[in-house]
């Protein structure tokens, strides 16, 4: 795809990582379509992309609605008249043990709903985003690129049953479309951090913070634009699909 000016779809775009990769994109000249159930964030986010003097469009989508992806990325297709990029970003965390036991007595489990909730965004959102963006690419007969956040909880984290799961099945779907999508002209890559600089944990406690560095070989968390670039690599090389970036800083759980 060369480095002409392009079309990126960022999903979860309303803040951290996704913000990130909007203005990172935004300073490689492209324009940009923002998601996210958020409309303040988004148009936070938006105010940030056009000060660098692309044009970006908001979009309030819950990327686990099949029919609210359909008409998002029909949109898309239609307001720009093009669609080259889509960065699968938006993830939800919903943490705790699969049993909880004290004293020898289950005292709580992780719930369907726990489980369902972070299934439905983080994995089944992957699939519909994915799905409905390609179909426009195919129909507009441009090829593109579709990157995938996937996280090295991939690898099973003590607590992250649903998310592990479900990072797990969003790096082993980017080999599955690489290999279905390229006759197409569309290349699929994933990134996969390690911890993050968010809001979250940027909000954690000192010595909590700590213990969550400790296991790293860099000491210290990534950053978001760290995450950003790295998009912008697979993006821009056009020999990369199929294959996953672990972004951990050395991490290893």
């Amino acid at each position: 795809m060369g480095t002409e000016t392009k079309v990126a779809v960022v999903t979860g775009a309303g803040r951290g990582i996704g913000r990130s990769l909007a203005v990172r994109f935004a300073r490689r000249r492209h324009d940009l379509a923002l998601l996210d159930l958020n409309a303040e964030d988004l148009a936070a986010t938006r105010a940030l992309v056009e000060a660098e003097g692309v044009t970006a469009r908001t979009y309030v989508v819950d990327v686990a609605n099949e029919a609210q992806v359909e008409s998002a990325m029909q949109a898309i297709a239609r307001d720009f008249g093009r669609l080259d990029v889509l960065v699968n970003n938006a993830g939800i965390c919903k943490d705790a043990l699969l049993l909880k036991v004290a004293d020898g007595r289950v005292v709580n489990r992780m719930s369907l709903t726990q489980w369902q909730a972070v299934i439905d965004v983080n994995l089944t959102g992957v699939f519909l985003c994915t799905r409905e963006a390609a179909a426009q690419m195919i129909e507009l007969g441009r090829g593109g690129v579709i990157v995938n956040i996937s996280s090295v909880s991939r690898h099973g984290n003590v607590g992250q049953t649903n998310y592990s799961a479900a990072k797990a099945g969003v790096a082993a779907m980017t080999v599955v479309w690489a290999k279905e999508l390229a006759r197409y002209g569309i290349r699929v890559g994933a990134i996969a951090p390690g911890f993050t600089r968010t809001d979250i944990l940027s909000s954690m406690k000192p010595e909590i913070l700590a213990k969550v560095i400790a296991p790293v070989p860099l000491q210290r968390l990534g950053g978001a634009d760290e995450i950003a670039e790295a998009a912008n690599f697979i993006v821009d090389n056009e020999f990369f699909t199929g294959r996953c970036i672990d972004l951990d800083g050395g991490l290893r759980i």
